[in-house]
């Protein structure tokens, strides 16, 4: 059995996809410890006026689950404002990316499977 914690895994500051500022994320699961075609799940923290800048994945889908606080979600060409409960997915080949314009922490788990075979 595989148990870690999201909170306590060690935790990294990054541009995003080439968005604004700096998310802070937590990268508890790696593709190794999946069995199945997952590459990864993170813990994400976006403070206000941060983003994950427009970027594409081919061969592989993503989902976002936001867990706190509320953006604006881009996936294709449709834009909605995502908050607390939310589940976006975001399909291969599909253009997508998020935006914190609140004024506190917008906090998500993103999870992503590879398509059968990659």
């Amino acid at each position: 059995m595989i148990a870690c914690n999201a909170f306590t895994a060690e935790w990294q500051e990054e541009q995003a996809h080439g968005g604004q500022g700096r998310v802070r994320v937590s990268r508890p699961l790696v593709s190794s410890d999946f069995v199945g075609p997952w590459h990864f799940v993170d813990y994400a923290v976006l403070p206000p006026g941060t983003s994950i800048g427009l970027h594409r994945h081919n061969q592989d889908e993503e989902l976002y689950f936001i867990l706190e606080g509320e953006g604006l979600m881009t996936v294709n060409d449709e834009r909605c404002r995502v908050t607390k409960g939310d589940l976006i997915l975001n399909p291969p080949g599909g253009i997508h990316g998020l935006v914190n314009d609140s004024d506190r922490d917008l906090h998500l788990l993103v999870i992503e499977v590879g398509l059968e075979g990659q």
